[in-house]
């Protein structure tokens, strides 16, 4: 076996600042169910994936450094069936999320996304294949 054998991400990990600010926004926004919840870690299912959120910082492994205010570490792309992307746009509103791109159709990815960011500054997206 060799890293060619790999063919699937199954968990992503988010390095937090504000886990608990976080933890709220992917249980109560975004709707996700918490699978682990300890006070370091905690893991949402979201559908045969996992994402975990710790905090930043010095660990086993390495010390994540410092982020930057309004830096993205990753991007989160969620795919949704295409009526639910304005839905979706139309729940964030009435929750306050900040919009950074309304719902749009991206005809070369024959995708229309919608994008905002969640409370560590991460970039999400919600999009539909068309």
């Amino acid at each position: 076996m060799s890293l060619s054998a790999i063919r699937n991400l199954d968990h992503t990990v988010l390095l937090c600042t504000r886990l608990a600010e976080t933890r709220a926004f992917y249980r109560d926004v975004m709707g996700f169910p918490i699978e682990t919840d300890l006070p370091t870690w905690v893991s949402f299912r979201v559908g045969s994936a996992l994402l975990s959120l710790r905090p930043r910082g010095p660990w086993s492994v390495c010390d994540d450094g410092p982020m930057p205010k309004g830096s993205a570490a990753v991007q989160l792309a969620f795919r949704v069936p295409p009526p639910a992307v304005d839905a979706c746009h139309a729940e964030l509103i009435a929750r306050g999320i900040e919009i950074l791109r309304g719902p749009t159709d991206l005809p070369n990815w024959r995708h229309r996304t919608l994008f905002f960011r969640d409370p560590e500054d991460n970039i999400i997206e919600i999009y539909a294949e068309y």
